[in-house]
């Protein structure tokens, strides 16, 4: 059985991540799986895709192409996108592959056009790391529930015409990929409700597989150790928040902000902020706590010595896929607070690995650190859970068994 992966990045962003951890999951239980990308970072030689200046300059004239359409909606929101539009020759890289099945991760910026799907000619099998394959071209629609019939006036294009680029959109894709042998894979039962509500795939076979985790790699290290290594106070409380854009609104810092003033209240001389994230926020002036900003952490070691030096994580998204800092933060032993909403409800388990505060209220969410910070001894019980909830559901062994007994199923039934 060979397997390709079709993904924009590899080792880069949530989804390139997790799509590149099945990867390799799945050669550790001796699935033949080779994966194609866009942005190569990584040096494994099972992972091909472009690198060097040339291939640099050919991806970024494809994300400006995929975007030019964008162009005529000058009142549109800064929000994620994607067309998809133009051609290109992916198909004929994936013969080269000649795998037995087509694993499509997030594939945006250009990467594979909306019209190659019928062209890989192999049973396909997608996980929905974000919305935007069934949506007219957003990643993330928030309380936009257009995509359960066809789009059309799309409140983040700033568009009151039924036929706009949505409905195009949606248009192309569903002639594109009528009667194609796909199979959707949900990161979280949030997310494979919305596939089912969505009119491009609500007569689709729909799987919930989470994003899994190697917990040889995260995992449990002294806190004062982790601390030491990263240079940071041992005599604090430390509060940790990042995303690979910690100013993207959609990961919620704003309301993680609100949330300290409130905080501040009782910890402003005992707590202090820890921040992670390729780019860090303009303004951290009103944070009313000892900011530490560590950067992009580039590798999990890196990652996995943040997380085990924090007491408590914070992951204030309003909407998230499934929520890979959450769990990745919980198999470090480290509780989370996190709105009851979205992909985070199948992570975190309220007030036994974390704290769920009713969606979007920051006093709530403030009341959550409150509630993790206060208590040394109710604190170690929430690590001891987290570390067990995701040694129980994420385990990538056990995710990357169940991603191949899919793989053979589908396989078998061509």
């Amino acid at each position: 059985m060979r397997i390709a992966h079709i993904s924009t990045y590899d080792i880069e962003g949530g989804a390139g991540r997790a799509a590149y951890r099945l990867h390799k999951g799945l050669q550790s239980i001796d699935v033949n799986s080779r994966m194609l990308v866009q942005y190569k970072t990584s040096q494994d030689s099972t992972v091909t895709g472009s690198q060097g200046l040339p291939g640099i300059a050919i991806n970024k004239l494809c994300t400006y192409l995929d975007l030019l359409p964008l162009k005529f909606y000058p009142n549109r929101q800064q929000s994620s996108w994607g067309v998809s539009w133009a051609p290109s020759n992916i198909h004929g890289s994936i013969e080269g592959i000649a795998p037995d099945l087509v694993h499509l991760h997030w594939i945006c910026c250009g990467f594979v056009p909306v019209t190659a799907l019928r062209k890989f000619n192999r049973p396909l099998v997608w996980t929905m790391h974000d919305s935007w394959a069934f949506t007219g071209g957003c990643n993330l629609p928030g309380k936009c529930m257009r995509y359960c019939n066809s789009c059309g006036a799309c409140p983040q294009l700033g568009s009151k015409r039924d036929y706009d680029l949505t409905r195009w959109e949606w248009n192309l894709k569903a002639k594109s990929w009528q009667g194609l042998n796909l199979t959707i894979v949900a990161p979280s039962h949030w997310m494979g409700d919305c596939v089912k509500a969505s009119s491009l795939f609500r007569e689709a076979r729909v799987e919930v597989i989470p994003n899994g985790l190697d917990l040889s790699r995260y995992k449990q290290v002294n806190k004062g150790v982790a601390r030491e290594l990263l240079g940071l106070p041992q005599d604090k409380k430390l509060i940790l928040f990042g995303a690979t854009i910690v100013g993207d609104h959609n990961k919620g810092f704003h309301h993680l902000k609100s949330a300290l003033q409130v905080v501040a209240d009782g910890w402003s001389e005992k707590a202090e902020l820890l921040v992670f994230g390729a780019s860090q926020p303009a303004d951290l002036s009103d944070i009313p706590l000892p900011v530490h900003c560590l950067g992009k952490l580039h590798d999990d070691i890196s990652l996995t010595l943040a997380y085990a030096a924090a007491d408590v994580m914070c992951v204030p998204s309003m909407q998230e896929s499934f929520g890979q800092t959450a769990s990745e933060a919980m198999a470090c032993g480290t509780p989370v607070v996190a709105f009851a909403s979205t992909g985070l409800l199948d992570i975190v388990v309220h007030e036994q690995t974390g704290y769920l505060a009713h969606s979007f209220d920051t006093n709530d969410f403030a009341r959550g650190i409150d509630w993790v910070l206060a208590d040394d001894t109710r604190r170690e019980r929430l690590c001891r859970m987290s570390r067990e909830k995701v040694e129980k559901e994420f385990a990538m062994d056990g995710v990357a068994k169940r991603y191949a007994d899919l793989y053979q199923e589908i396989i078998d039934d061509v």
